[in-house]
């Protein structure tokens, strides 16, 4: 289907006329249309669409409405109703009054296209691009990173419901796509055992009862999956969704030899990066943070902090809950850079800081990752007198470290077993720390000698540099500018319920979150351009009582 030519450049006279004399205080989406314009074209989105065929709503058009949705948590059918009985979205959007919009089903199709065509980010970029034209958005300032949790669109499940459900899911869709061939397969003990949904409750009551039911699901499922596999089966059904969950699902929850099925122990099953939670959403998984625990995803807002323009939403990333924050800040700063938004300085918490993290940020973009960095917890940089590492003076090009004795190293060896955390060891000869006067500050080994596990140059130094600069007041006074990052989070909470995916996949969560993003962007926007200032935080009755 070929979009629509692009939504009038400018609005209709009658609609302009009594929008104008209805919003006489003003209108955050007429100002947005009167300074912003309509933000989209047609050519943004034509790559998404067929060359030929009947004309299509506009893509603009459904770009737009996209956006306000999450500005204003709208369903499809709300959104589309909105549009056609609401004089300010008619003037954002450029039609006439008596326009009768479109049927609610054309924004699902614009967002799939949006996910198939990987073209999510688009929302947002187009939005910054235009925002850096008119000066709101600068490159080489302040922009502050946070992430929060995303409850993914499916029920939580047991292992025993969820190795039921993904059975139960398998033979649905195989019935649907081949009926005739499962019902000459499927013994009659199937029906009765997946009719309906697997819940907890409906299981054998008793750990022997229920431990023979999971046994039974583990051998009906291994039956299915080798009929599939047969040459007999229909072909395609190896390919069906809930197929492909029934074959990752079994390895992860069974351990399976031949015809032998049996249920894997606790300590066997797959890292928690890897496990599928649910059949119907094979990407969802489980993670915990401290005492909140959740399976979906999760999302990092990086947000714009200059002072004297609107705070906007400048990069949106994704991933799976498990992934630590650390591994994203390369990934963040590299999507910054290649849009030509890359700040001079990015303010972080701590889980965005390892040693790996301040070299890359340096050297790779020239940014200050500011953000406190992990302390040393030997019981040496605790003790008042104790000698730690940076008692040491290291000689990388020697390969050597002279200890507060005076005495060098015997060796000095670089450990490679973990790949991606490279370290060195250095120990010294046992002759010279055995008689030290210095010993009880050094080490509290019985007999052996002082030894030292350090980062490679580049990660040791920029550690020390990173724990000196954090106990500095400047540190101080820029790294608090970081909380307004959580004000960011809240406000996508409570404006779109951000808290919880709307869609099914790792993908379609993506979309909702930059489309979130960038509805914060226009809010902020809308607010900056009618003169509205951020509110301070509100302190309570009694807090105002304090003394200065």
């Amino acid at each position: 289907m070929l979009a629509q030519t692009s939504l009038p450049l400018t609005v209709p006279e009658e609609t302009a006329k009594l929008a104008k004399r209805v919003f006489r205080k003003g209108n955050r989406y007429v100002t947005l249309r009167d300074e912003m314009g309509l933000i989209f074209t047609e050519s943004d989105f034509a790559d998404l669409y067929a060359e030929q065929g009947a004309p299509g709503v506009s893509a603009v058009q459904l770009a737009l409405v996209t956006l306000v949705q999450f500005m204003e948590d709208l369903s499809d059918r709300a959104a589309a109703e909105a549009v056609r009985s609401r004089i300010d979205l008619k003037y954002l959007l450029g039609l006439e009054l008596a326009d009768e919009g479109f049927d609610y089903s054309v924004l699902s199709e614009f967002r799939q296209r949006l996910v198939a065509g990987e073209a999510q980010n688009r929302l947002l970029d187009k939005l910054l691009r235009l925002c850096q034209d008119k000066g709101w958005l600068k490159a080489g300032g302040k922009q502050r990173t946070d992430s929060t949790h995303i409850v993914g669109a499916v029920r939580s499940l047991s292992r025993q419901e969820l190795v039921g459900e993904t059975l139960r899911y398998a033979l649905n869709s195989v019935a649907e796509a081949a009926p005739a061939w499962l019902q000459a397969q499927a013994p009659t003990a199937w029906y009765a055992r997946y009719w309906q949904r697997i819940e907890g409750y409906r299981l054998p009551k008793g750990q022997t009862a229920r431990a023979a039911w999971v046994q039974q699901v583990g051998e009906d499922g291994q039956q299915l999956l080798g009929w599939l596999q047969s040459a007999s089966a229909p072909p395609l059904l190896c390919e069906l969704p809930a197929v492909i969950a029934l074959q990752t699902v079994w390895p992860q929850q069974f351990h399976l030899a031949g015809a032998t099925v049996r249920w894997r122990q606790a300590g066997e099953l797959p890292t928690a990066l890897t496990m599928v939670q649910s059949p119907y959403d094979p990407e969802v998984r489980y993670s915990e943070k401290g005492a909140t625990h959740w399976e979906g995803y999760k999302v990092h807002f990086t947000e714009s902090c200059d002072e004297g323009l609107p705070h906007l939403i400048t990069q949106v990333t994704t991933t799976a809950a498990p992934v630590p924050d650390c591994t994203s800040t390369a990934p963040i700063q590299a999507n910054l850079a290649e849009t030509g938004r890359l700040p001079g300085q990015h303010i972080v918490d701590g889980g965005y800081t390892s040693a790996d993290d301040y070299v890359q940020s340096q050297s790779q973009h020239g940014v200050l990752l500011v953000g406190p960095t992990t302390p040393d917890v030997s019981w040496q940089a605790k003790a008042a007198d104790g000698f730690d590492q940076t008692h040491f003076r290291l000689d990388w090009q020697q390969q050597q470290a002279t200890c507060p004795a005076g005495k060098t190293s015997q060796r000095w060896l670089p450990e490679t077993k973990a790949a991606d955390n490279p370290s060195i060891l250095i120990r010294f000869d046992p002759k010279d720390c055995t008689d030290c006067p210095l010993r009880t500050r050094c080490t509290r080994a019985l007999t052996g000698p002082r030894s030292l596990r350090i980062l490679p140059q580049p990660q040791f130094e920029a550690l020390q540099v990173a724990r000196q600069q954090q106990l500095t007041p400047a540190f101080q006074a820029l790294y608090r500018q970081r909380a307004g990052i959580e004000g960011t989070l809240s406000q996508a909470l409570r404006t779109a319920d951000l808290r919880f995916a709307r869609f099914l996949g790792q993908a379609k969560t993506h979309l909702q979150n930059v489309a979130t993003g960038a509805a914060l962007t226009l809010l902020r926007l809308a607010d900056f351009l009618m003169g509205r200032q951020p509110a301070r935080t509100r302190l309570s009755a009694f807090a105002r009582l304090a003394p200065t």
